[in-house]
């Protein structure tokens, strides 16, 4: 699932802002299905009765009328997150949960907010709460960026951000793992594939060992009831909502969990809950390839500045060559502390994280990236820039380890993924003929196939919600077609779409006037567009 927010955030890896994205199109890279049964919507979630909406669930009324304690967003010299926070007017708290809802007497974790209060006092809505995606992906600093894309209507919102549970400032989780090890190819051969198998065995095997007792309870339908104690706690009727990339399902399952607890929802590169979980990436090879072939076009055009083939054809020839010269021998890219090693298994997952975004700055990042490894494969010394080297520290080391950790414990928790490792080795058989640079990666094993069973069934869309939709018709992280499955799961939503744009998440954030004057229009007066509506990029 960021916004960010691994494969599935608001685009995808990079430094701070940036790097908060690329963990987002990276989480959702390995976000991964959930095939939830869908029944008959039945209308009218919204307008549930105002007594439903303001009631609290017995045995958790210690949770919901607890006072916030709002103080300096600020934990040291070094937080960017928090000078920012600051810097926008913004406080934080922590709100205590029950780890186990079953159990509410038991062991409690914290769940970590921010806010911007709301500044037009006598025009004000209510709340307005943001997830980013992910899942694993912070959300607690992104109130600043939608407090600036609201424009006008920002003074009217209090704008939450949330660290969900186990993630960033909330109580952690950490199994103790790079983030990109949750998302690699299966190799060129067998042997790279067993390898694979026992890798991924292995870290959940860590993560039970690491964090076993969390594990269980790590899924959305508990940060669902999280987002309906902070609305308690905040002393609200009602909250709007805001999510991108997996925040998409997060917010369908609070609309089916909470009816009448919800004023405005906006749902931004939106997953279709029948899909999402942890083999979701095969659902997404067809949007990854011609996201491919539109970066290879691009690419040629410029091939003086990168020296990666005069046509697209050419250039992913030698994209495929650069995985073979890998699975020979790895890919030495950078210098002292920061030099990175690349094998098959990682070039393609460095390819498929760059592929979240269209704009020419994305695409030149991506196109820069490819001609370092060009360059390590010719054996000449690959020094990468302080970006790149961002984005290698992120994905391959443990710098964000507790990002990737979170990510798959959620996923994990949230639907089961095949057992059996020949199933998964016949699918990238299968699909490498046709694919051979996705196949291997969207069809490979990962850990949740070691993974005790959730605990929970998944979320059933039963009820219809008054939402909007909003989606690219090239995203290659939440597809369109994800997009149009909700809107259909769900009648009296209304889709927004933006034609033409290989792009993960919209809003406040590629910068469409269509898009985000839409979005603005709903948020501020609270009536969807009469109709779907369709943007030109």
């Amino acid at each position: 699932m960021t916004a960010h927010h691994l494969p599935f955030g608001p685009a995808a890896v990079a430094p701070p802002v940036a790097r908060r994205a690329t963990a987002a199109g990276l989480a959702l890279a390995a976000c991964l299905t959930v095939a939830s049964a869908v029944t008959a919507p039945a209308a009218g979630a919204a307008s549930a009765s105002a007594d439903s909406a303001a009631s609290t669930p017995r045995g958790l009324e210690r949770y919901y009328h607890q006072p916030l304690d709002w103080s300096s967003c600020v934990q040291g010299p070094d937080d960017q997150v928090g000078a920012g926070l600051e810097e926008a007017g913004a406080t934080c708290a922590d709100v205590t949960v029950p780890l186990d809802y079953a159990d509410p007497r038991g062991r409690t974790i914290t769940v970590a907010i921010s806010r911007i209060k709301a500044t037009d006092t006598r025009h004000r809505i209510g709340p307005l709460l943001l997830n980013d995606g992910g899942p694993g992906g912070q959300t607690l600093g992104s109130p600043p960026r939608v407090h600036t894309a609201l424009k006008e209507t920002a003074g009217r919102y209090d704008i939450i951000g949330m660290d969900p549970r186990f993630v960033g400032r909330s109580t952690p989780l950490d199994c103790g793992w790079p983030v990109g090890t949750n998302l690699v190819s299966a190799g060129l051969g067998r042997a790279s594939f067993d390898r694979q198998v026992a890798l991924q065995k292995d870290l959940a095997a860590k993560c039970r060992a690491a964090a076993g007792p969390l594990l269980p309870h790590a899924g959305t339908r508990n940060t669902a009831r999280d987002m309906d104690v902070i609305r308690g706690a905040l002393g609200e009727r009602r909250i709007s909502y805001l999510g991108v990339s997996y925040g998409t399902y997060l917010g369908t399952v609070y609309t089916q969990m909470f009816p009448g607890r919800y004023d405005r929802v906006v749902l931004d590169g939106a997953l279709d809950p029948r899909t999402y979980g942890p083999v979701l990436l095969p659902h997404l090879l067809a949007e990854n390839e011609q996201a491919l072939a539109d970066w290879a076009a691009w690419t040629a055009d410029r091939h003086d500045t990168y020296r990666l083939g005069r046509t697209a054809d050419e250039v992913t020839a030698g994209i495929r060559r650069l995985v073979e010269a890998s699975a020979r021998a790895p890919l030495t890219v950078g210098s002292g502390t920061d030099t990175f090693r690349l094998d098959d298994t990682r070039v393609p997952f460095l390819l498929f994280a760059g592929l979240a975004d269209d704009t020419d700055a994305a695409r030149a990042s991506l196109a820069e990236q490819i001609a370092v490894l060009a360059e390590a494969a010719a054996g000449r010394p690959a020094l990468p820039s302080a970006a790149f080297t961002a984005i290698l520290r992120f994905a391959f080391t443990g710098e964000a380890s507790p990002t990737g950790s979170s990510q798959q414990a959620v996923m994990c928790a949230d639907a089961s993924a095949p057992r059996d490792p020949e199933a998964y080795w016949r699918e990238i058989e299968r699909s490498r003929v046709e694919h051979p640079l996705f196949g291997p990666l969207v069809h490979n094993i990962n850990p949740c196939a070691f993974w005790d069973r959730p605990r929970e069934a998944r979320t059933e869309v039963r009820r219809d919600a008054e939402v909007l939709i909003v989606a690219a018709t090239g995203d290659p992280r939440t597809t369109y077609r994800d997009s149009v499955a909700l809107h259909g799961l769900l009648p009296a939503s209304r889709l927004l779409t933006l034609e033409g744009a290989n792009r993960h998440a919209l809003y406040g954030l590629y910068g469409n006037a269509c898009v985000d004057d839409t979005v603005n229009a709903y948020l501020a007066g609270g009536r969807l567009p009469k109709g779907d509506r369709t943007c030109a990029k």
